[in-house]
């Protein structure tokens, strides 16, 4: 077994198993951090099949701005996962009929490309290529058949990247209940009477100063108490 074919296993083996934990981690953060290391172990794949340009198309671009983009989401949405958990049952059917579509789609595609096809549509043979590519950059043949046979797929997947950046602004600036706000615009209209408020309410009097006076009108009524006991006693 060559070295290279022992390279593609390892790597094989770890995109499965990241693969596997994206989808059955808990965190939501380590979901991302393990999508990560996934591509890692892709771009390495790439690279093992020459396709260097692609290697590090995705490693610049999914690892280094979309994925850095989805772990900035996943921690300032801070996603509740108990309600996760206790809503997960209830959308089990719909995402098994839509696995099962995105399946049989896949299944419809591969058979297409691969089982129903008997002639090729154009000459895909080693002498064919190299003669209509003789001299051409790994990079410029991928722009010729991004740009002319895939063009309308390339404008699709600019689309649906474009609803993605919006959906992802859209979830951030959302207004949180517990967190305040400055308004500038009703800061600029505020008038000058509306800084300052007179409100007249009575002096607030403390417990010293309540004891004082209960033990002074205590001492007012002994004495008038007193008083009045000692008057009848002159009149007689």
């Amino acid at each position: 077994m060559e070295f290279t074919t022992v390279l593609f296993y390892i790597f094989a083996l770890f995109l499965v198993i990241s693969g596997l934990k994206v989808i059955t981690s808990r965190n939501p953060v380590s979901s991302a951090l393990f999508l990560v290391l996934a591509f890692f172990n892709a771009a390495a794949i790439w690279m093992l099949l020459e396709a260097e340009f692609l290697a590090i198309l995705l490693v610049l671009v999914y690892v280094g701005a979309v994925m850095v983009l989805f772990l900035f989401v996943v921690m300032m949405l801070d996603i509740n996962v108990d309600v996760l958990r206790r809503d997960f049952r209830r959308f089990v059917p719909m995402a098994t009929i839509v696995g099962a579509i995105i399946v049989i789609e896949t299944a419809l595609i591969l058979w297409h490309g691969y089982g129903a096809t008997v002639q090729p549509v154009r000459d895909t043979t080693v002498a064919g290529a190299a003669a209509a590519t003789a001299g051409w950059s790994n990079t410029r043949i991928i722009g010729k058949i991004i740009y002319t046979d895939y063009i309308f797929a390339f404008e699709v997947a600019g689309l649906v990247l474009l609803v993605a950046i919006i959906a992802a602004v859209a979830l951030t600036a959302r207004h949180a209940k517990d967190s305040k706000r400055q308004n500038v615009g009703d800061q600029v209209k505020v008038r000058a009477q509306d800084r300052v408020r007179v409100v007249k309410m009575a002096s607030e009097k403390t417990a010293a100063t309540e004891a004082a006076e209960a033990a002074a009108a205590a001492k007012a009524a002994e004495a008038a108490a007193a008083t009045t006991a000692a008057a009848p006693a002159k009149n007689g």
